[in-house]
């Protein structure tokens, strides 16, 4: 690997268990451990665990915090007392999205973003450079560690009470002093531990000591897939609009941000595209970048471990958007059959 990568605290534990590790996002990350599908099915009918410890984490501190954040995300933080979050989008003047993150209200005059690791600097400028007297913004990524323990059974296994979702608290794990947040990108319950880097390895091992499976890039891919987590960089990014991904829901129309002007104007117009998540009719995987008929594309593609079938998400023209319309994919040359269904793909079965 290339000296230039970055690495998490935990680098030298994944390299022990004998993860394989690749570039992702400038870090030298592991995409899988005993392989991408066992560590999906144990997410999916257990607990495990990812170390996300890439992600950035900007600090937005001071008496008019707020005035900054309602004026540069997507979102109304005005919704959010002190312990609760929020998902949300940092948008450009045109409406594009520079970053899709979550905001954590810390206190009454302070904030906590986590953005993704691909964005940190470009998070990180966009609010420094509108920065308003009484507000403040660090980067404080290098202190912090990130860990994902997601499941069924995670908060189990973790011995943490119930907590509703997109809130968080402080607390010790296993002698780690541990920031809670009941957040996640695989549409299992669970939470995002954040600690101090100097703990990191130490609340790993007691994770794993609990009895999470350690999990990989490849798995947190597949379980957002399923259920239509959008990932910036393939699905959603600086020359997309929320309205067209289907993150209106984010946007806070009735209040003024950077790009509110050109969302509204394309809520009021319609999108001329959408993003739709499809799965496969034949036996086929679509990938990223592949053309969909009628002047489509597809963002995101693999094969769904639950379903056993080729799933993926992509951009096609309005008329195509409506589920169970029929899709035809250009897979390496071959056009295959797929099918506009309703998000997520998959859907937990109740007991």
């Amino acid at each position: 690997m290339s000296a230039t990568l970055l690495h998490t605290p935990l680098h030298d534990r994944h390299v022990e268990l004998g993860a394989r590790m690749v570039p992702f996002a400038g870090w030298e990350m592991p995409v899988q451990y005993e392989g991408v599908i066992p560590e999906h099915r144990a997410v999916r009918s257990d607990a495990g665990v990812f170390d996300v410890s890439h992600m950035g984490e900007l600090e937005v501190e001071g008496p008019h915090a707020r005035d900054l954040l309602q004026a540069t995300l997507a979102n109304d933080v005005d919704k959010l007392a002190p312990g609760e979050a929020q998902y949300t989008l940092l948008t450009n003047e045109g409406g594009g999205i520079i970053d899709d993150l979550v905001v954590y209200r810390t206190g009454d005059c302070s904030y906590l973003l986590v953005v993704n690791a691909g964005n940190r600097a470009a998070a990180y400028n966009s609010l420094k450079e509108r920065e308003v007297r009484g507000s403040d913004v660090r980067d404080v990524s290098d202190d912090c560690a990130l860990l994902a323990v997601q499941g069924p059974r995670a908060i189990e296994r973790l011995g943490l009470p119930p907590a509703p979702p997109f809130t968080f608290a402080e607390t010790m794990l296993d002698g780690v002093e541990v920031m809670v947040n009941r957040t996640g990108y695989t549409g299992e319950d669970g939470c995002e531990l954040l600690c101090m880097s100097e703990d990191a390895v130490r609340l790993w091992d007691a994770v794993l000591g609990r009895g999470a499976v350690p999990c990989g890039l490849g798995a947190r891919d597949s379980l957002r897939l399923e259920v239509c987590y959008p990932l910036h960089g393939n699905d959603i990014g600086p020359d997309t609009d929320a309205v067209s991904a289907g993150l209106g829901w984010v946007c806070a129309l009735d209040k003024e941000f950077v790009g509110v002007d050109a969302l509204r104007r394309i809520k009021a117009e319609g999108p001329k595209r959408r993003l739709v998540a499809f799965a496969m009719e034949e036996k086929a995987i679509p990938r990223q970048g592949m053309a969909i008929e009628g002047g489509g594309e597809v963002t995101s593609g693999s094969h769904s471990p639950m379903l056993e079938v080729g799933i993926g998400m992509g951009y096609v023209p309005t008329a195509l958007a409506k589920p169970d319309t029929e899709l035809t994919i250009d897979v390496r040359g071959r056009p295959r059959r797929a099918r506009v269904v309703k998000k997520p793909i998959y859907k937990k079965r109740e007991d």
